[in-house]
């Protein structure tokens, strides 16, 4: 009989099978395997959304978008189809971030539907490519309105913007690493600000209209081209406004950090947006229960 147990326990050494299964499933319950610590809530998740979509695309990109579209009315047409794109995105995300709740976003996501090859490919053009330069445009966007109240009658230097921006994503990145609750709270600290800010500039507008400041939103007035009309600068609108909306895709990199992410999927109820469970998130979610 002890000859049976010692075949059977190296046999189960050897050929893994179901235990694999079931370290996985005692990984994902919290049973002592290695993951990720929960503790980004509702309304983190939220500030995550915000502070990462409301950056300096918005205090940028309104100036592109108008004079590449060459007259208000169009603007306005961009910032509406760009909007509506952002949408649908931020809807399909959802979707996804609740029938594969993993972390990566993007990477997770093409690694499971279309293989490793694929999803290493992502990684690797966004890890070179995409985030490094969102990254230093967003630093030193945040630099030169640092520094251009010191310097009232002229342009910052172009060394300290690239300093100070470089000095901005050190400590950043240095913050992220050493705790999310640190890197969350920082998130909530700027995103509050980011609005303010934002509130401010609706604010004025709507007071200047209330004055009788609205002679290009009138629609006999709000198509008159400024410039001639361009498909490609037209295009280059359409890409200046999609930069602006940026960043409704951010949560899905921290899913796993997430204290419920159905509930940070859908406030009202623990289902995806649609009204109804994910197939592949009802199995998820029996497994970690």
């Amino acid at each position: 009989m002890e000859e049976g147990a010692r075949h059977r326990n190296n046999t189960e050494k050897k050929h893994p099978g179901g235990g694999e299964s079931d370290a996985s499933s005692e990984a994902g319950s919290g049973g002592g395997g290695v993951a990720l610590k929960k503790e980004i809530g509702l309304v983190s998740a939220c500030g995550i959304i915000v502070g990462n979509i409301i950056g300096s695309g918005i205090f940028v990109s309104p100036k592109g978008v108008l004079e590449n579209a060459g007259s208000v009315g169009l603007a306005l047409i961009v910032w509406i189809v760009t909007g509506f794109i952002t949408v649908v995105g931020a809807l399909c995300y959802a979707e996804l971030g609740v029938t594969i709740p993993k972390s990566g976003g993007d990477y997770s996501y093409v690694k499971d539907i279309f293989g490793g090859l694929a999803g290493f490919l992502r990684l690797w053009i966004a890890v070179l490519v995409i985030y490094p330069t969102n990254q230093a445009v967003i630093a030193l966007t945040f630099s030169n309105y640092v520094l251009q109240p010191l310097f009232p009658t002229c342009f910052p230097p172009e060394s300290g913007l690239r300093l100070l921006a470089a000095i901005c994503l050190l400590l950043l990145t240095w913050v992220n690493c050493s705790s999310v609750r640190w890197a969350t709270r920082v998130q909530d600290v700027f995103t509050a600000g980011k609005l303010l800010a934002l509130a401010l500039i609706i604010i004025m507008g709507i007071v200047q209209i209330c004055k009788g400041e609205y002679f290009w939103l009138e629609p006999k007035n709000a198509f008159e081209n400024f410039q001639e009309p361009d498909i490609g600068l037209v295009a280059l609108a359409f890409l200046q406004g999609s930069f602006a909306y940026g960043g409704w895709n951010f949560l899905n990199y921290v899913t796993e950090e997430l204290v419920d992410p159905y509930k940070a999927a859908n406030p009202g109820e623990p289902e995806d947006v649609c009204g109804r469970v994910p197939r592949g998130g009802a199995g998820l979610r029996d497994r970690e229960g």
